[in-house]
């Protein structure tokens, strides 16, 4: 297992500030590097994690779902007891960043075409919805009003991105491209279908490090 550090800054008077809040980045496949490095510019240590073991072991603060294969995550993670740690995690009250690949693995229906998923989430997802690798764009995103972005401008990186079509009660949206939610929160999740790590120090990232640091 490889560890991903960020070193400490000397506080004034030469003592060192205390370690950075550990995130756990499911590494089985996809961007999980782009993660551990948008993590570090916000003061976030992350540790990639493979098995249900090392995210046992390690008794992260915080925990990722990355971009990647969907269907790929899925087979690695059969049988692994990955996806039932997965779920106990997020039951915990844990916060959970998952972006493209990370929110069809979250979510409560998957389509387009349909699969299995860990159903945590409460929204219904296509996949591929936006189009193949060719048509991925950057794309200018609406925001709620106080939503807890920290910009009034966002952009969202779109990669063989799924598209959410039906979103549950509890299920808050905070950005939109267009009339669809691309950016929604249900308790500790935040499930992007962009790639937030792919723009620097996103407003997103940003928010994610906030509910890890305030525990949320």
């Amino acid at each position: 297992m490889q560890v991903l550090p960020v070193v400490p800054s000397p506080r004034a008077g030469g003592h060192p500030q205390a370690a950075p809040p550990q995130v756990a980045v499911l590494a089985l496949q996809g961007d999980f590097a782009a993660h551990a490095a948008a993590l570090a510019a916000h003061g976030l240590s992350a540790v990639e994690v493979r098995t249900a073991a090392q995210l046992g072991a390690r008794r992260p603060a915080a925990l990722v779902l990355p971009g990647g294969e969907s269907t790929t995550m899925l087979r690695l993670m059969e049988g692994t007891g990955l996806q039932e740690a997965i779920t106990a995690w997020v039951a915990a009250g844990v916060p959970v960043l998952a972006t493209c690949a990370g929110v069809i693995l979250l979510a409560r229906q998957v389509r387009n075409p349909a699969q299995p998923s860990l159903g945590l989430l409460d929204v219904t997802v296509e996949r591929n919805s936006y189009g193949r690798q060719l048509a991925s764009a950057v794309v200018p995103l609406r925001t709620a009003p106080g939503c807890g972005l920290e910009e009034p401008c966002l952009e969202g990186v779109f990669i063989r991105a799924p598209r959410i079509v039906q979103v549950g009660d509890g299920v808050e949206v905070l950005a939109w491209r267009g009339a669809d939610p691309v950016l929604v929160r249900q308790q500790n999740l935040l499930a992007a279908t962009f790639h937030p790590e792919l723009s620097p120090r996103s407003p997103v990232t940003a928010l994610f490090a906030r509910m890890v640091q305030e525990g949320l």
